[in-house]
């Protein structure tokens, strides 16, 4: 049956590699992005997602902290980054950044998640201090922080090689790496949407190095903007040729464009939210082609908490966290809230038949909390 079903879509030699645990090629990637059997990408998806990691489904107790929104690239799908000038723009002080952790000592935080924009005024000291002053209010908790963007920014900044940099902010705290600012590989994509950021291969440079350190760190893509389905495969075959060298990305992370409020939706009228489907076929195509990564996220800030439960049935094994904070997408039009209770996460991975596994941030099992 399923192999008649396979064979009409076009998908049966796909599906052969993928139950001989095959790698599949471009043109298998294309070919499963063109695919309009939704149902058919989430089953072989979920072939892989449980080979590798049964029924469990992720999530972690975390807080995210955006520091300042204040940037000189302004990207143009980006409505978080805005002008020293603007009056919706904001820093944090140190003191502040050490408020934000003291109220939340009472949670079982076991990571805090640190991202900003590429500020023109604050020194690199800020940032160590930064890093210093959270490890301070809470002591032995996982700092993943500042984008492979952030950190060639620092390392400018400080007037030092990425790796030096890297070594200092270790030093003074910092234990793994986000994966926002890969946004899509392409230089036209780049030049069209994001033309003064860190280039794709600059960001992938970056993570090689902090790779090299023993720096874990994440990796996304930002799609359903005017990146073409080649510019998306050839995303993900670049993170899985460099996963093929360093082994040091933990998860994958697909990023839906939300337009409003950014310039690319000024100049591109026709730009609208990602719809559900377009959601489920890019967390499936992603667990098929990345089979190198261990761990793909459905981020239920960007895609809503109900659509990334249905996605642990598309290749998905990890919700993020209780976040407790995310600006970045709320100002482009978020709908969904902010924060969610560990018990909701909890319930929503119960519900779709999942095996819910509190996780810390380099996904070793936590114990559960009575």
């Amino acid at each position: 049956m399923m192999e008649e079903l396979f064979k009409k879509a076009g998908l049966a030699e796909i599906a052969a590699k993928v139950e001989g645990g095959e790698r599949l090629s471009r043109e298998d990637g294309l070919t499963l992005y063109r695919c309009p059997d939704l149902l058919l990408l989430g089953y072989l998806a979920n072939i892989v997602r449980e080979r590798k990691n049964g029924d469990k489904a992720f999530f972690i107790y975390n807080q995210h902290l955006n520091y300042s929104n204040i940037c000189t690239n302004l990207c143009k799908f980006c409505a978080f980054g805005k002008d020293r000038d603007s009056d919706q723009a904001y820093e944090m002080s140190i003191a502040e950044i050490r408020e934000k952790i003291r109220a939340r000592l009472d949670e079982p935080i076991s990571e805090i998640h640190v991202v900003g924009g590429i500020h023109p005024d604050l020194p690199y000291s800020y940032y160590l201090e930064m890093l210093r002053a959270i490890k301070e209010e809470r002591p032995g908790v996982h700092i993943q922080a500042f984008t492979g963007v952030e950190i060639a920014h620092l390392a400018e900044l400080s007037g030092q090689s990425v790796q030096e940099c890297l070594r200092e902010l270790q030093t003074a705290g910092l234990d793994s790496i986000p994966g926002g600012g890969a946004e899509v590989f392409s230089p036209r994509i780049r030049r069209l949407t994001c033309e003064k950021k860190l280039s794709g291969e600059g960001w992938l440079e970056v993570a090689r190095t902090a790779h090299g350190l023993g720096l874990r760190s994440n990796a996304t893509m930002l799609y359903g903007h005017i990146e073409t389905l080649e510019e998306r495969v050839e995303h993900l075959l670049m993170l899985r040729q460099t996963q093929d060298e360093t082994g040091g990305f933990l998860t994958f992370i697909p990023l839906a464009y939300h337009p409003r409020n950014t310039e690319l939706s000024i100049t591109n009228p026709g730009l609208a939210r990602t719809s559900g489907v377009e959601d489920l076929r890019n967390i499936a195509v992603a667990r098929l082609l990345l089979d190198n990564f261990d761990h793909i996220k459905a981020y239920w800030v960007m895609i809503g908490p109900k659509l990334a439960q249905v996605a642990l049935s598309f290749g998905a094994d990890d919700l993020d966290g209780t976040i407790k904070e995310e600006l970045i997408t709320k100002m482009a039009g978020g709908e969904a809230e902010q924060a969610m209770a560990d018990s909701e996460l909890i319930r929503l991975i119960k519900e779709a038949g999942r095996v819910p596994v509190e996780r810390d941030t380099l996904y070793e099992k936590l114990t559960p909390r009575s």
